[in-house]
């Protein structure tokens, strides 16, 4: 990947250079001055798109100085071109912005190699938000920018002596921010049940919490990619948290009322619960009686319910039956094809037709039940704020609504990781299935911002999946379309918020009505 990148890169440059070189000492003065500049603002142009590459690919980051320096000589170039300047000069500022930049990517190269692990960790940190903790992030931003100066000054043993403690301070950094989405919040509400009160109202349930919080955030230490498991953790000790402090709530009221008032409340909980299961009022009875009531209505209730289960049972039997009674209709026709004696080649033919059409609506028919099974399955897995569940052909198209990313950027907050688990059991529901992430923007801004934007969002999914071991890399692809496709009018709040989108498409292994 890295060297195709380089790639990309340099080949247009030294192209660029080549041309430079080539063209200007032996360049016959041209007679048409308007040709002339024309054909210089395309060089400028074609240059902007290089630089616009270069950033892309973290030249201004990798090589700060170099690229400084290229885009300076650009700008001059520009300058000049705007205000009409001679030719001459113009194309020298090109040259020497185009020299820059081959340095800037020299140098960026060995930055590569010799950063590689502190690169891959400032990735990370960035992905998990870590940009936030802005006094935090830029002390060690700093430290990386001076290895990359490093690097263009030739100081390599400084650069390899100091690279692994930058990437260690990235790497913290990340788990500051991963905790901070995941288990932050948690955090907040242990410590808000302790300053109501819960140490003294609700000790058990806040010891609890805390413990709880405790071996979320060991976990999240030890396992930080692990976010399946570490969402499930963090749902549990909030759920302890919260209980902490409505424990605590209670037990403030329940100090403030009498024996006969907290027995009239657990009297009236109970009272409710026997009235909804339609149960008899039994408030004359003792409190163990009272339970024993509502546990046999349940038990019920539960019966009930076994009884309905069975007669589901029942009615699939009867399903099956008809299938075998079909069946049965099949084997028949198969039989009958099978006492048919064809002496002429012709009649051959015909039996050999009958045969593949007989085979090719059998293929037909069950391929397209499997689909609209899994398809009533998986709309079943969505709420209708989650996701949208359609079918178009032989795929089928996850149109994540619940689907949010920051204003501007591609990283996957926490808060998605539970529908993302939907996804994942959708895409299981398939044998060997492909999928196709799709990126949408609204059209607000830049035409080529939110191109760049849809893509990166789509690939986070993509990269989320494959992580996660949802598909391989080879059966999984990303496509950012930004503003092209929007399903609503940008005119309104409620049509971009409709155009921002991500859309799974899913093909299954079989293709559904096809032969």
């Amino acid at each position: 990947m890295m060297k195709s990148a380089l790639t990309v890169i340099a080949i247009p440059l030294v192209l660029f250079v080549i041309l430079s070189a080539c063209a200007t000492p032996v360049l016959q003065p041209i007679e048409d001055k308007t040709a002339s500049m024309k054909i210089t603002i395309e060089e400028i142009n074609k240059f902007a798109k290089i630089i616009e590459k270069a950033r892309q690919e973290q030249l201004h980051i990798l090589s700060p100085h170099w690229f400084a320096k290229a885009e300076a000589s650009y700008g001059k170039a520009k300058s000049k071109a705007e205000k009409g300047a001679a030719v001459t000069d113009i194309r020298e500022d090109m040259a020497d912005a185009t020299t820059y930049l081959i340095n800037s990517e020299k140098s960026a190269a060995v930055a590569r190699t010799t950063l590689a692990q502190a690169i891959e960790s400032r990735r990370l940190a960035r992905v998990a938000g870590a940009t936030v903790l802005v006094k935090q992030y830029d002390k060690v931003e700093e430290r990386f920018l001076k290895l990359a100066a490093a690097v263009e000054k030739n100081r390599i043993s400084y650069t390899e002596k100091n690279a692994p403690k930058v990437s260690e301070a990235f790497r913290d950094l990340e788990l500051i921010a991963i905790k901070n989405k995941t288990i932050g919040e948690v955090g907040k509400v242990v410590q808000q049940a302790e300053d109501s009160g819960a140490k003294k109202y609700a000790p058990q349930a806040l010891e609890k919490a805390q413990r709880h919080f405790s071996e979320t955030d060991e976990f999240i230490t030890a396992n930080r990619y692990e976010t399946v498991e570490m969402q499930k953790r963090v749902d549990k000790a909030m759920f302890f948290a919260k209980r902490a402090i409505v424990l605590t709530d209670l037990n403030k009221q329940l100090e403030k009322v009498t024996s006969e008032g907290t027995s009239l409340w657990v009297e009236g909980i109970i009272e409710k619960i026997t009235f909804n299961l339609l149960a008899r009022d039994s408030r004359d009875l003792d409190m163990d009686s009272q339970v024993m009531n509502i546990l046999d209505s349940i038990a019920a209730l539960q019966e009930n319910n076994k009884l309905i289960t069975q007669k589901l049972v029942s009615t699939q039997n009867e399903l099956e039956e008809t299938k075998t009674a079909s069946n049965t209709q099949i084997q028949a026709l198969s039989q009958a094809l099978a006492s048919y004696q064809s002496k002429s080649i012709q009649d051959q033919k015909t039996k050999e037709h009958i045969l593949a059409e007989k085979k090719a609506t059998e293929t037909k028919l069950e391929s397209e039940r499997q689909f609209n099974q899994k398809f009533i399955k998986i709309q079943n897995y969505f709420r209708s704020n989650e996701a949208e569940v359609y079918k178009r052909g032989n795929q089928l198209i996850i149109r994540l609504k619940g689907m949010k990313f920051p204003v501007g950027q591609a990283f996957i907050m926490p808060e998605n990781y539970r529908l993302l688990s939907k996804v994942q059991r959708a895409i299981g529901e398939f044998e060997n299935p492909s999928a196709v992430i799709e990126g949408h923007t609204d059209s607000t801004g830049l035409k080529e911002t939110n191109d760049i934007l849809s893509r990166q969002r789509a690939n986070a999914v993509k990269e989320y999946l494959i992580a996660n071991g949802t598909l391989p890399v080879n059966k999984i692809a990303s496509r950012g379309y930004g503003s092209e496709k929007p399903l609503a009018s940008n005119a309104t709040p409620e049509g971009r918020e409709a155009n921002r989108r991500i859309d799974v498409i899913v093909t299954p292994g079989f293709k559904p009505g096809k032969s």
